[in-house]
């Protein structure tokens, strides 16, 4: 294990932005649980689809992207907060 200094730009919780050495940009830092969590998600909408249930598969596939949407706008925030550009 190395420890390092990380720049912290939101506050220490689920989804912190923080940029560490070396790297341009800021990341975000996801928690086990919640990478979990997303991963199980994405199973779920795996199998919905493989059973072709197309309604619930989109249901999932809607409350993945409103996550991800606002881990994204958080990390959008963050930037603009501190004057960076967003990579994308």
């Amino acid at each position: 294990m190395e420890r390092v200094e990380a720049e912290l730009f939101t506050d220490g919780g689920n989804d912190a932005v923080v940029r560490l050495p070396g790297r341009h940009f800021p990341g975000v830092l996801i928690q086990g649980d919640t990478l979990s969590i997303l991963q199980t998600d994405v199973a779920e909408l795996i199998e919905r689809c493989a059973a072709g249930d197309l309604e619930e598969a989109r249901y999932v596939a809607g409350l993945l992207h409103a996550d991800l949407g606002e881990k994204l706008q958080r990390y959008t925030e963050a930037l603009e907060a501190h004057g960076i550009r967003r990579p994308f």
